[in-house]
């Protein structure tokens, strides 16, 4: 578990993170969002003790990270932005020097190389050296990195940065696995990704925590009134304009005329559904419905609505 108390790091008169707080909680996979100069990265390298908070603290499994940095790394796997990996040296052996570093060695590195090599896809550039390998092997090798102690917590900074959609979703899978035995952390500017992956997000903008919750509590609280678009063909004026005064709480926001039909976009309480009343409707009138699109709210409106300097202004 881990808990981000009041948490606020600044660079010079720059407040990069103001006084935030979340809890994670094992077996959750959660996705940290924010636009570039967001407080994100800065927040993942304070929780994983390579940057020191100017006030406030994070606490792993009830260890402060001021007091117990060592021991917390111990715990945590993480894989920052910029994957630091030595390009001349093989791809084994860069694991076998992490791995000394955290005192494996022995069979219990054999098994433990066997694991990470298995789960992020490594057997066939094992033995090349890390400067021949492509950018998505490269992203590979700094996960394995990352697990090769078999941490009880990963915090992931832009894991898939570099990937191709195959890779993508092979990590992605991975992660899921991963998710189920571990806290993940993760962050990404690819927003469809996080979407798929964690079933958690946290969004940070100008250092402050502006959103925290499911994709479905997000999306519920951001849509409002839901809204809906009706193609339609043989209707009149007169039909069409007492559809609203029909059906209670619906309201036509406007009409368009597209290739002989009609476009009629709709709008109405979230909590009510009226399309078995609208389909009535269009039977008394003899309307054909061609089209009855119900729209949702989606991440990347959502981060936009957040973290847009109109928002902020507001």
């Amino acid at each position: 578990m881990i808990k981000v108390d009041n948490l606020s790091k600044s660079y010079g008169d720059v407040e990069a993170v103001k006084s935030i707080s979340f809890e994670l909680c094992d077996g959750e996979i959660v996705g940290f969002l924010g636009a570039n100069g967001a407080g994100k990265s800065t927040t993942l390298k304070v929780m994983t003790g390579y940057l020191s908070p100017t006030s406030g603290t994070v606490y792993v499994n009830d260890m402060d990270i001021l007091l117990d940095a060592h021991e917390i790394q111990k715990q945590i796997g993480y894989l920052p932005e910029l994957n630091p990996l030595y390009g001349e040296m093989r791809v084994y052996d860069i694991l076998e020097f992490i791995a000394k570093i955290r005192n494996i060695s022995g069979k219990t590195f054999k098994n433990a190389l066997a694991r990470v090599v298995e789960q992020c896809g490594l057997k066939g550039v094992l033995h090349k050296n890390i400067a021949e390998c492509s950018k998505g092997y490269k992203q590979r090798i700094g996960l394995a990195c990352a697990m090769i102690h078999d941490p009880k917590i990963l915090i992931l900074d832009e894991p898939v940065t570099g990937l191709d959609p195959n890779q993508i979703v092979e990590i992605r899978n991975l992660i899921k696995d991963l998710g189920s035995e571990k806290l993940v952390l993760m962050s990404s500017h690819i927003l469809q990704e996080i979407q798929a992956t964690v079933n958690r997000i946290i969004i940070i903008h100008k250092g402050e925590i502006v959103a925290d919750g499911t994709n479905e509590e997000l999306m519920s609280g951001f849509m409002g009134n839901a809204k809906l678009t009706l193609e339609i063909k043989n209707a009149e004026d007169a039909s069409v304009k007492d559809l609203s005064e029909k059906i209670p709480n619906l309201t036509i926001i406007d009409t368009k005329s597209k290739n002989g039909s009609r476009l009629l976009n709709l709008e109405y309480p979230k909590d009510q559904d009226p399309r078995e009343a609208i389909f009535k409707y269009a039977v008394e009138s003899r309307w054909v419905i061609t089209e009855m699109s119900p729209h949702s709210a989606n991440l990347e409106s959502i981060f936009r609505k957040l973290t847009t300097e109109e928002t902020a202004n507001a």
